[in-house]
């Protein structure tokens, strides 16, 4: 079986690489092929071991499409509006595509929204009939008020693990900034003077280099991680005691990886992760010093709702490919 991936891969973003990661490991669990669709496919192919063409070439997906007996339209963050009313066009024509192709199609571990009307009337008219699964509860939310009926999965993400024998520095904390985020960056700044004051050591974490690395040597941390490679991402996060994440897969890499965190959510979806895994999450004009208590009192998230959530993001590829 041939599954063909539509998300937001081979922009250099870490947080949809780590998505990329899992669902071609776990795919192939179940005995299929993964196929991604990216903006670098020669580079997705390599990295991941499968095929890939390019997403906005017509040609290639269709191909991609007409060679695939799944289409999954995710994970990530793709039906929304609030970047560009393009990217939603985009997501929503690979999904009526293979709807018209008669491919089986599923809206997987997606967050839904920020929607505006008209983008929520876009949505609802694409996805009926369509199988989804969401990464979040107020994403169930978002569905049902546009009369949409969907199922709770997980981020494919949390099904990732450190590198065997990566050891933790509890004096350790990790803040993974935004670059277009400037509200926060300028509390964060304020957050780790307070840590470093207690001896804490703190690294910054650049998730997206092109996008991210002036924010996170602006912060005045001890070293800087710059980093497109999920697993090394995920192995900085699991050696360290506490992460401040921004970028919504800092939050959900530290509770693949066990690490306590706290998230600035500059996005519902940041809200919505923290929300269901009992994590403080924080507005964009953050308080410094409640964060740098919680960091340095290494404040706990709901590990049995973090469990629980890993349990679905396992179960939602066997539901996705109706096996």
């Amino acid at each position: 079986m041939k599954v063909t991936v539509s998300g937001y891969y081979g922009f250099g973003n870490t947080g949809d690489e780590a998505i990329a990661l899992a669902i071609t490991r776990e795919l192939r669990k179940y005995g299929a092929r993964p196929l991604l669709l990216s903006n670098t496919p020669e580079e997705t192919a390599r990295t991941y071991d499968c095929d890939s063409e390019a997403r906005m070439q017509p040609a290639a997906l269709i191909g991609a499409l007409l060679r695939s007996q799944v289409v999954l339209s995710g994970g990530g963050g793709l039906l929304q509006d609030r970047t560009s009313a393009r990217n939603l066009t985009y997501y929503l024509s690979v999904i009526r595509l293979a709807k018209l192709l008669r491919r089986r199609v599923v809206v997987f571990n997606q967050s839904i929204g920020p929607l505006t009307p008209e983008g929520g009337r876009r949505v609802a008219r694409s996805l009926r009939g369509v199988p989804v699964i969401v990464r979040d509860r107020g994403s169930l939310d978002t569905l049902d008020a546009l009369g949409i009926r969907a199922e709770l999965g997980g981020d494919p993400a949390l099904l990732l693990a450190p590198t065997p024998g990566v050891q933790r520095d509890l004096q350790r904390v990790i803040i993974a900034p935004r670059g277009d985020v400037t509200e926060a960056t300028e509390a964060l700044k304020d957050v780790v003077r307070q840590l470093q004051a207690e001896g804490r050591r703190v690294t910054t974490l650049s998730f997206m280099p092109d996008h991210d690395d002036a924010a996170a040597h602006s912060l005045g941390a001890d070293d800087v991680l710059s980093t497109r490679d999920p697993q090394v991402a995920l192995d900085a996060i699991a050696g360290s005691g506490y992460v401040i994440g921004v970028r919504l897969h800092a939050v959900i890499l530290a509770a693949a990886s066990d690490t306590p965190f706290s998230g600035v959510a500059y996005d519902p979806k940041v809200q919505g992760f923290c929300d269901d895994a009992g994590a403080p999450a924080h507005p964009i004009h953050l308080n410094a010093q409640r964060v740098a208590e919680e960091a340095l009192s290494r404040r706990l998230p709901d590990w049995t709702a973090i469990e629980d959530m890993r349990l679905r993001a396992a179960q939602s590829f066997s539901r996705a490919l109706n096996r």
